[in-house]
């Protein structure tokens, strides 16, 4: 390791930034040898916690980061919050498979929102020398944004949580027109009463799924009820506490449209366990079109948003900004498209 501060005796200045500070500077600057410095860099554990501290201080001012010789991308990191859903699987195999094409790896992630994870991942990141990060449904602090931008590292963000914080491109689907055709068919089919099953708020699909089914509903001229709108956060939990609360309604809908899969096999549930059958007594309808959706009993009618498809745009978007070509759109949104199944049909009373 100490070979590599040797190699590094001066700063290098890129010719549209300021001057990139090499490892024996950090040394010199943190009062260690250059052996101790790499081994931070390299995320070595024989390193006491001030040191680390001081170090890792340093190369975050400076903006340090080991980069991988030759002249495009080796390495991806893919972050999500989480990764106990299969939507994540299906994102996972469409970067897999143009990462693999390029002859690049992949380093998948989760933060979780706890505390000090994202700064860690940032410390793992600077280590391996990643040339570009995919993140997913996931906020990231402005700090970390700033921290990607100086060091050079590509980001394109699928889903974003909220207004991004950079100029990152952007991979979406078209949730809203998918709230509004999940909707307008229910519509079609008879339903007057419909329940919404949300996901977390703070994300901009799941505001964007809410505002469709709204919107179809006014065009329609049926009233949105505000007690027909519950919460959830697209986990099965949720669209089983979800659906329950809709049951209790004194006037109950007739239709359940959630704006997740997992929240749709949820409700299934509560309503199989009060004795009430899909679709005769009650309609269901989904958003992903997940693979196992098409295996329960019955299979459901949902909103397939092409989550593999966003994976692979994503990563070939990066890959092309890690080789300084710009991306054709900074904001691109894939087409969704209704799924009739047999978890559907018009109501009883129509």
């Amino acid at each position: 390791m100490a070979g590599e501060g040797a190699q590094r005796k001066t700063a290098t200045r890129s010719p549209d930034g300021p001057a990139k500070v090499t490892i024996t500077e950090i040394a010199r600057e943190a009062g260690v040898s250059v052996p101790t410095v790499s081994r931070v860099v390299n995320g070595r554990s024989d390193v006491s916690p001030a040191t680390r501290a001081r170090v890792e201080d340093l190369l975050h001012r400076h903006g340090y980061r080991r980069r991988p010789t030759g002249d495009r991308a080796a390495l991806l990191d893919l972050v999500f919050n989480d990764l106990d859903s299969p939507w994540a699987v299906e994102i996972i195999r469409g970067v897999e498979e143009v990462a693999h094409e390029a002859g690049v790896g992949t380093v998948v992630s989760a933060i979780h929102d706890r505390a000090g994870a994202a700064r860690q991942w940032m410390t793992n990141l600077r280590a391996r020398a990643s040339d570009g990060v995919i993140l997913v449904t996931s906020v990231l602090e402005p700090g970390l944004h700033d921290e990607l931008r100086r060091l050079g590292v590509p980001l394109v963000v699928i889903d974003p949580a909220g207004s991004p914080a950079t100029e990152a491109p952007t991979v979406g689907a078209t949730n809203w027109a998918g709230g509004m055709a999940a909707t307008e068919y229910l519509l079609r089919l008879g339903h007057r009463r419909i329940g919404f099953i949300e996901g977390p708020p703070r994300l901009l699909c799941s505001r964007a799924r809410l505002d469709g089914y709204r919107a179809a509903l006014d065009v329609a001229g049926v009233p949105a009820a505000d007690e027909l709108v519950v919460p959830g956060d697209f986990y099965h939990e949720s669209g089983f506490t979800g659906a329950g609360s809709l049951l209790d309604l004194a006037d109950p809908p007739t239709a359940i449209f959630a704006a997740s899969d997992q929240m749709a096999l949820g409700a299934i549930e509560a309503l199989r366990r009060r004795g009430l059958r899909v679709p005769e007594d009650m309609s269901i309808v989904g958003f992903d079109d997940l693979p196992e959706v098409r295996w329960s009993a019955p299979p459901l009618t949902t909103v397939r948003q092409p989550l593999a498809d966003m994976g692979k745009l994503a990563a070939r978007s990066v890959l092309d900004l890690a080789r300084s070509v710009a991306p054709a759109s900074a904001r691109v949104e894939l087409a969704t498209e209704l799924v009739v199944r047999a978890s559907t049909a018009a109501p009883r009373q129509a």
